[in-house]
């Protein structure tokens, strides 16, 4: 994962999980990065399409936690937005 992200295997740049935010589509995924940027929080990894078919960025919290924010297209989300798999 901190491959993926571009960020240091050890010390402060990945601490062995990620957090995830799952949105309806890549324009949501655009949006809530936005969002946090505006608030501060660092982009590590701008939105992008995947090697998966997904689309995702990265961010980082204030105390150094990564998030990502994706869009699968093979998942589904139910009106609450839980993954319906």
């Amino acid at each position: 994962m901190a491959k993926d992200v571009g960020v240091p295997l050890d010390g402060q740049g990945f601490r062995g999980i990620t957090l995830a935010y799952n949105c309806r589509d890549e324009s949501e995924v655009d949006d809530v990065l936005a969002y946090v940027g505006s608030f501060g929080a660092h982009i590590v990894k701008p939105a992008q399409k995947t090697f998966w078919g997904g689309y995702s960025g990265y961010f980082s919290d204030p105390d150094g936690h990564l998030w990502e924010v994706a869009h699968n297209p093979f998942w589904k989300l139910d009106p609450e937005g839980n993954i319906r798999l």
